[in-house]
């Protein structure tokens, strides 16, 4: 069997990643527009973002890593050419991903009132409570994107997600403007006005996705049996069995950004504001390094498929090469512009001086984050998901929450201290899921020796 060269492996690795690296850096550039407007109307509001932007994330990411489980499953049927299975994924990915989506907004509105006893500043609670609202009902389109977007990159078709999030996001731009500061004769809503936005643009992503699947001639193969009778608990468990725990990683690591958030809290508005300044930057590179890892699971699952597990092996090594390189490059931004960035947010020179400070350890930590956001990647190519959840779970609650609260509240360090226990987090995850990958990849590659 020839195998591909590392050039090879780096161009198929960027052809794929790219257009997901735009789609994600679309999506995330909803939520830094957000920031961006609402921090010029205040501390308090901005305060606000940070706290019910962490909480909703915990919603966010379960439903994210449900959906993520579609695409290796969909890969590895196309590497076998199951096209049967491929429509029957499709059919109950999406089924999985709307009931999923209906049931998040119920549980999250329900339990919102809740934050009030979490000791937040009661300013800050009382302007989060109807903007978390509005994010908990996006999640219903949310999903349905999600499920015809992992469809799609299971089957490598990774440019149609990137034009519509560009879309999506200018049109979040515009809605930002209008509902927040009141144009074209309606009332300024402020802050609820960019849920409504954020809303809204959802709406649209699923609309548009779920029309290129459904009516492309390309999809005609599989959306031909789009009728409930192909309804199938089994496929639907799998999925959801595959994906819970890349669920339970996801809320691993996000749930403890989101708890550090609410610790930071603890400390006072203005120290919230500077921490949503500097998350919404580093979720930026994040969100952009899961485009390569993204890739990763597609040529990952799909070598494994064909059973090529030597380019399967090498699939993942360039994917973390990649992730590594362009998160060096981010950190280096960040700390060139660690004073000028925050001013684009906000004019209160205490929240400024803080979150430069704290955009500096964000540039510390790119690399441990590149290395463990790709590690993930490429371990779900391999439908590899539960000890990547403990490794989550050691690493980030373990490790980084206890060592960010000794150092923040016990050393004294404060809000510097709690994103320094991030850092140690991010590190201790990167290095074990990268010798995860090396020891399963390694045992599949000695199958074929």
């Amino acid at each position: 069997m020839n195998t591909l060269s590392y050039k090879q492996h780096f161009s198929k690795n960027f052809t794929l990643a790219y257009p997901v690296v735009l789609s994600q850096l679309g999506h995330i550039m909803v939520s830094v527009f957000d920031s961006l407007m609402v921090g010029q109307i205040g501390t308090i509001p901005l305060a606000a973002a940070s706290l019910g932007n962490s909480i909703f994330t915990i919603t966010l990411v379960f439903g994210l890593g449900i959906s993520y489980s579609i695409t290796p499953l969909i890969a590895a049927a196309d590497g076998r050419r199951n096209y049967t299975r491929i429509s029957l994924l499709l059919l109950n990915g999406l089924v999985t991903n709307i009931l999923l989506g209906i049931l998040l907004f119920i549980a999250g509105y329900f339990l919102s009132p809740h934050i009030t006893q979490l000791h937040q500043p009661q300013e800050v609670v009382t302007q989060a409570i109807p903007y978390i609202n509005i994010l908990f009902l996006s999640m219903v389109p949310l999903m349905v994107f999600q499920a015809f977007r992992q469809f799609a990159e299971g089957l490598s078709f990774t440019k149609q997600a990137m034009y519509i999030s560009i879309i999506a996001n200018s049109l979040n731009i515009v809605l930002n403007y209008i509902f927040i500061w009141g144009k074209l004769g309606l009332p300024a809503m402020g802050l609820v006005g960019a849920g409504w936005a954020t809303f809204i643009s959802r709406v649209v992503m699923a609309l548009m996705m779920g029309g290129w699947v459904l009516y492309g001639k390309r999809f005609y193969v599989f959306t031909k049996f789009m009728h409930l009778r192909h309804l199938s608990f089994i496929h639907m468990y799998r999925i959801f069995k595959l994906g819970l725990p890349i669920s339970g990683q996801m809320i691993f690591e996000m749930g403890a950004f989101s708890f550090s958030a609410i610790m930071i809290g603890w400390l006072g508005a203005k120290q919230l504001a500077a921490h949503q300044i500097a998350i919404n930057v580093a979720s930026v590179t994040y969100m952009m390094a899961s485009g390569i890892a993204a890739a990763a699971t597609i040529r990952v699952g799909n070598q494994k498929g064909l059973g090529h597990f030597h380019d399967m092996r090498m699939a993942g090594y360039t994917s973390f090469t990649m992730g590594i390189l362009f998160m060096i490059g981010s950190g280096f931004l960040m700390i060139l512009g660690n004073k000028l960035i925050p001013m684009l947010y906000i004019d209160d020179p205490e929240v400024i001086r803080i979150a430069a400070g704290l955009l500096i350890i964000a540039a510390l930590f790119q690399i441990s984050d590149g290395v463990q956001v790709v590690g993930l990647g490429a371990l779900r190519g391999l439908e590899d998901v539960r000890i990547p959840s403990l490794i989550s779970l050691l690493a980030y609650w373990g490790i980084g929450l206890p060592v960010g609260y000794l150092l923040c509240f016990k050393a004294g360090i404060g809000v510097e201290g709690i994103w320094t226990g991030l850092l140690t987090g991010l590190s201790v995850a990167a290095i074990l899921l990268f010798l995860r990958f090396k020891t399963l990849s390694n045992k599949y590659r000695k199958i074929t020796a």
